[in-house]
């Protein structure tokens, strides 16, 4: 284990987690990222679920991959293919994003699809990695990610690629992009995403130490936008689009593409440098 976090941290791999580890300590239960050679779950089942309100524009992808909504190969295919979908759709203006797991959002990337595979593999993962993010941070849609839960790492990659974040008030909740703490290097389009989401200052501070923000704190240096009670999460979100729409889309768009232009642009001019050279071995 101790090489793949090293292997990890040289080819900037985000290295983020099959599954959250959900414990008992002093009587509260708490969530904590941890890597684990766990079989990842092989369920055929649909990872994703959307259902589009036609007559508002605004859709809703709900995330329903247990345990944790790992983000393996074919979730992200799926996520991508739902994502490009919508994004042809002319009648969908507005995305919100969930969890239909108790307590995660997602946690993050699959360790298991590095762990052991081929370069070839590796590569067609780390590209759906890379497509999932510039699908999301370059969709025209407005695009809400409604927190129901924990969103470690990629999670949190996966949130910051939103237009606007809401997350359920729960102090035991955290987000963060924390792979210094696992010995990994996040890529420069992780650390880029973040400090247009919360500044320079406060990214470094993030990423460097590692950090995991509890929702209060991430509200608090800007992580997330909005808090809101837990069972209301998804009603918040779906009344706020309502104001993102409100706005005309190709001025709303042109703005946002300005925004983030240079940031995928920048991937796209780098797309799978970091790849590792072989998979990482035990």
């Amino acid at each position: 284990m101790a090489n793949v976090l090293r292997n990890s941290a040289k080819f900037g791999f985000s290295g983020v987690l099959s599954q959250l580890s959900i414990h008992s300590r002093h009587g509260r239960e708490c969530v904590s990222p941890c890597f684990s050679l766990q079989q990842r779950n092989n369920s055929t089942s649909p990872k994703i679920k959307v259902d589009l309100d036609n007559s508002t524009g605004v859709a809703v992808l709900r995330m329903q991959s247990p345990p944790v909504n790992s983000l393996s190969l074919d979730f992200l295919t799926e996520f991508c293919i739902n994502l490009e979908k919508l994004e042809m759709d002319k009648s969908c203006r507005g995305l919100i994003i969930t969890s239909t797991l108790s307590k995660v959002f997602s946690a993050g990337l699959d360790i298991m699809e590095m762990y052991g595979k081929s370069p070839e593999r590796c590569g067609e993962f780390w590209k759906a990695v890379q497509e999932m993010w510039l699908k999301l941070y370059g969709s025209n849609m407005a695009t809400i990610a409604a927190i129901n839960g924990s969103s470690p790492a990629g999670g949190c990659l996966m949130s910051i690629g939103c237009d606007y974040r809401i997350m359920a008030d729960n102090p035991r909740y955290s987000i963060g992009l924390n792979e210094t703490q696992l010995g990994i290097v996040a890529p420069f389009w992780f650390k880029d995403t973040l400090v247009n989401t919360v500044g320079n200052r406060a990214a470094e501070l993030s990423l460097e130490l590692g950090l995991l923000y509890s929702a209060p704190d991430a509200l608090k240096i800007g992580l997330v936008d909005q808090l809101v009670p837990e069972d209301q999460v998804l009603s918040t979100a779906q009344d706020t689009m309502s104001k993102w729409l409100a706005v005309p889309d190709h001025a709303r768009q042109i703005t946002k593409s300005m925004m983030r232009k240079q940031t995928i642009d920048k991937l796209l001019s780098n797309s799978l440098q970091t790849m590792p050279d072989r998979s990482p071995s035990p």
